[in-house]
C-alpha cells in the first residue's frame, strides 16, 4: 500500500493517491498560503504574463498567481487528478484560471506560450525527472522563469514525515542543477530552509 512517505510516479499510483486525499488535503497543510504568496511573488511576474501552475493540486497557488500576472494575464492550473481540481474549483481557486487535467508529460500547450510554471511539490512526483522538465521548457519561452516550490525545506518536510534525507533527493542543490540543465533550464537561486524550499530556473536558449 502506498502511503504519504512513498515517492508516488505511477500515473494510476498518483491519482489514486492524491484522489482519496483530495477532499481534506488543505486541512493537512492550513498554514501555508503566506509561503505560496511569497514564492510567487519570486517569480516576478507582471501584467499580461501567462503563467502555468503544473500539478495545481486544490489550486492554492492559483489566487496569488493571477493576482500577480492581473486582468490581461493568462493563469492556468493542471493536475492530473480530477478530483484535487474539483477542490479547487469549489473552493473558488478556479475563478479567473484555466483548471485543465492533464499530465505534465504531456501538455496540451503550444510551444514558448508561457512566461512562467509554478511547481508546488512538483518534482518528488515525477515519473521521468529530466524528460518532464524539459515537457516544461518545452513551454516556456527563451528567458522564461519555473519556480520549484516547498512550503517547507528538505530536512523539516523529511522531519515532519519521520525520515531521513536520503543522498538520491532530486530537490538537493547537487542533484537538481545538472538535472535541470540537461532539461534546458538554468538554476538561478536556490534556497532550503526550514520554512522554505525555492529553486528559481532560467529557460534557456
Amino acid at each position: 500500500m502506498t502511503n504519504d512517505h512513498t515517492r508516488v510516479h505511477d500515473r494510476t499510483q498518483v491519482q489514486e493517491f492524491f484522489g482519496s486525499r483530495a477532499a481534506r488535503w488543505d486541512e493537512r497543510f492550513p498554514d501555508d498560503g503566506p509561503a505560496y504568496e511569497a514564492a510567487v511573488a519570486a517569480l516576478g511576474l507582471g501584467p499580461g504574463d501567462a503563467v502555468l501552475d503544473a500539478g495545481c493540486g486544490t489550486g492554492r497557488a492559483l489566487p496569488y498567481l493571477r493576482r500577480a500576472v492581473g486582468r490581461a494575464g493568462t493563469v492556468l492550473g493542471a493536475d492530473l487528478t480530477r478530483e484535487m481540481l474539483d477542490v479547487a474549483a469549489g473552493k473558488g481557486r478556479g475563478r479567473g484560471a484555466l483548471l485543465l487535467q492533464a499530465d505534465v508529460a504531456r501538455l496540451p500547450l503550444g510551444t514558448g506560450v508561457l512566461d512562467a510554471v509554478f511547481g508546488a511539490g512538483l518534482i518528488s512526483h515525477l515519473p521521468r525527472p529530466g524528460e518532464n522538465l524539459g515537457e516544461l521548457a518545452r513551454t516556456v519561452r527563451p528567458g522564461g522563469l519555473l519556480a520549484l516550490f516547498h512550503p517547507v525545506g528538505r530536512a523539516a518536510l523529511a522531519a515532519r514525515q519521520g525520515r531521513r534525507i536520503t543522498e538520491d533527493d532530486l530537490r538537493a542543490e547537487p542533484r537538481l542543477r545538472p538535472l535541470l540543465e540537461r532539461s534546458g533550464w538554468r538554476l538561478l537561486s536556490y534556497v532550503d530552509e526550514d520554512d522554505r524550499y525555492l529553486a528559481l530556473a532560467v529557460r534557456e536558449g
